[in-house]
């Protein structure tokens, strides 16, 4: 696993000395020329966004517009195609006096601006810029149906879809040999309570918590290859969107806290044969790394399939930095092989997350040993 991320991380490295090359060497071009933007190419497809799009660039681009759903005074709905298809604005940074522009809302996004994909209530008809930062307006409480919200939707009903077929299948025929859906996802299964679950929890409690681990497995694993398409239609980088990484590391956290014992709290709070003294120094390092353990499963798994994307889009960008088809000899092959790399990527860090959630409830729930 270790030669895995190192091989990812001299592809990073690879691509990074490539793009600064590539890009010093169209500066030399002609300033009437649109230049290709790597960074925003790649934000673009690794961030949120209030719309999905589908192939096409600039004003041939084809696209589904998603539901903004806003809370200002009142519950207001309308199409996020009233900003991307608003009045473009633009404005002077107060500090770096650069100008910055944004979209204006029309009809019903009328007194709205989007800027980076963030939605501002805008003061004097215009929004004002501090640093590069909207300086002065208030963000309404979005609650708008964006990119990441319909593929976690997509990604639980298929979920759903799937695990229900395996379940009717033994409901109806038993334990017999498997067929369907259920001989690919029988090992799967098997995996997480065997050699998950019963491995790190107490072999008289692991059955309680198989159903969690094998839903954040399954989930996890999906949204990840469903992940690794984020280029073209029907991809989305959900598992690479902290706010969804952070909300899986708080379920296992509270899971982990509802079930610790008796044991587990006098080991944090009370440890067995330590002096009181060494208790004030011990006990604030112990409360840090309940905290610390899912804060490492939040990153953990966030940053790498992130960085996967990342890898890939730089790369593929190489060609289009120096207009020349020749470059996709070295940077289509380069790509497509990060991308085979983290499709064991996206089953590794399901994986991990799984294991990792079962040793810290076994820890949890271990019984004193005498």
């Amino acid at each position: 696993m270790s030669l895995i991320f190192s091989v990812k991380r001299f592809f990073s490295l690879l691509a990074g000395i490539l793009i600064f090359s590539t890009s010093f060497a169209s500066g030399h071009s002609s300033e009437k020329e649109e230049k290709f933007n790597v960074g925003e190419m790649i934000m673009h497809h690794v961030s949120d966004a209030h719309e999905w799009h589908l192939w096409g660039g600039h004003h041939n681009s084809v696209s589904v517009y998603l539901p903004v759903i806003l809370i200002d005074g009142g519950l207001k709905t309308f199409s996020s195609s009233h900003f991307y298809h608003g009045e473009p604005a633009v404005a002077v940074d107060h500090k770096t006096h650069e100008e910055i522009t944004y979209m204006k809302g029309v009809g019903p996004a009328a007194g709205y601006a989007m800027h980076h994909e963030k939605i501002y209530k805008m003061q004097n008809e215009e929004l004002s810029f501090e640093d590069g930062h909207v300086h002065g307006s208030v963000k309404p409480l979005d609650f708008s149906i964006t990119k990441n919200v319909l593929s976690l939707f997509f990604g639980a009903v298929l979920i759903l879809v799937i695990l229900s077929n395996v379940m009717r299948f033994y409901r109806k025929n038993g334990s017999v040999s498997p067929r369907g859906l259920a001989k690919y996802l029988e090992v799967l299964i098997l995996m997480v309570q065997d050699n998950i679950a019963k491995e790190n929890i107490d072999k008289h409690k692991y059955k309680k918590y198989v159903p969690y681990l094998l839903t954040i497995f399954f989930f996890i694993f999906i949204n990840n290859l469903l992940g690794l398409v984020p280029v073209i239609p029907g991809g989305a980088n959900l598992t690479g969107n902290i706010s969804v990484t952070l909300l899986l590391a708080v379920a296992t956290l509270l899971v982990t806290l509802f079930s610790g014992n008796r044991n587990y709290w006098g080991h944090i709070f009370a440890m067995p044969g330590v002096p009181w003294p060494v208790l004030i120094i011990l006990i604030p390092i112990e409360l840090v790394g309940v905290f610390t353990k899912p804060f490492a499963l939040m990153v953990r798994l966030f940053a790498n399939m992130t960085a996967g994307h990342i890898i890939v889009l730089a790369l593929v960008s190489i060609i289009f930095i120096n207009q020349n088809a020749t470059w996709g000899g070295l940077s289509v092959p380069m790509a497509l092989f990060i991308s085979t790399l983290e499709l064991l990527v996206a089953f590794l860090q399901a994986f991990l997350f799984t294991m990792l959630s079962a040793l810290f409830i076994g820890a949890a729930v271990e019984e004193a040993h005498h």
